[in-house]
């Protein structure tokens, strides 16, 4: 029996249709392990028992009536996300249990390793969730989180950068799920902005707000990004996460506009739908505060945390 303390409490629920893999599961589960063993024969009575009292870990075969591993995968990820699932599977199966670990599985044992592999298995799925739970106080403990980027002209970038910024927000539970993809929006709005209309320097008629664009007017990009002063301009974005907002500053090395004149246009309506009018709109939309600075090549955008996130 392993010395682990936190094994002693741990509660696990076995879900198999076979009183027989029942009895061979809570044997290892019980005498290798040290764990306090709950049961169930199909999907529906794992639910019925999760929604009475959550176990540290779920150990289910994949086929059972009424509802099988894969269904009940999915379901403990929408409805008990912090509950790990280890699949158990039988030859022949390899292929539906990779599916259920991009469904949302945190591991699989073959029915014919469970003696050697369960409580490792079991064990490693622990301490991850574990560590979960302790990034989160971490996470309710943070005061102050920077960081800075800078940029090529790369539009590749943009996607990747505005979800990790994204996901720190939602982490942080500055924004919800939903606030979280409108942020991302502003942010690579923001994002292309700073490349096309400041480094590169096209106006909306050469690029809309990251349209699809025209074979000649790639090769116009692409001259430009490899032209002298253009190429060696950059995108400088920095972000600032407190307990009460999160602050994104992004800063082109093009020449700048006049703030006041676009702010004003922007704010009609008819320009949502206009070239170049509506990632501004999207942007003041998303956001709680929208600020520019004189020469106009660099924009803060501010979302602050609400009592209840809207979406």
């Amino acid at each position: 029996m392993s010395s682990n303390a936190q094994q002693v409490t741990s509660r696990i629920l076995v879900v198999d249709d076979s009183p027989m893999d029942i009895a061979l599961v809570r044997r290892i589960l019980e005498q290798q392990g040290g764990y306090v063993v709950e049961q169930a024969t199909n999907g529906r009575e794992a639910l019925a028992c999760l929604a009475s009292r959550q176990p540290s870990a779920v150990v289910t075969d994949l086929y059972m009536p009424e509802m099988d591993g894969m269904e009940l995968v999915c379901a403990i990820r929408q409805q008990y996300g912090s509950v790990p699932v280890i699949l158990m599977t039988g030859k022949g199966s390899e292929q539906t249990a990779r599916d259920a670990l991009a469904s949302g599985a945190a591991d699989y044992v073959p029915k014919s390793r469970l003696n050697s592999h369960l409580i490792d298995s079991l064990e490693s799925v622990l301490a991850l969730a574990a560590s979960r739970r302790a990034r989160g106080r971490l996470v309710a403990a943070l005061e102050h989180e920077e960081l800075h980027y800078t940029l090529e002209n790369d539009a590749s970038l943009i996607a990747p950068l505005s979800d990790l910024l994204r996901e720190i927000a939602v982490e942080l539970k500055l924004v919800d799920e939903t606030g979280g993809v409108r942020l991302a929006k502003a942010l690579a709005e923001a994002l292309r902005n700073a490349i096309y209309h400041g480094n590169l320097e096209l106006s909306p008629g050469e690029y809309e707000d990251g349209a699809q664009l025209p074979s000649g007017d790639t090769d116009v990009i692409a001259l430009l990004c490899n032209e002298g002063a253009h190429r060696r301009r950059r995108v400088h974005v920095r972000a600032v996460f407190t307990r009460d907002e999160a602050r994104f500053t992004i800063r082109d090395e093009g020449p700048g506009f006049n703030p006041q004149e676009v702010l004003a246009e922007h704010d009609e309506p008819s320009r949502l739908s206009s070239a170049g009018g509506h990632g501004l709109v999207l942007i003041r939309t998303f956001v709680d505060e929208v600020q520019f600075n004189p020469l106009g090549n660099e924009i803060t955008l501010v979302k602050r945390r609400t009592e209840t996130p809207q979406a």
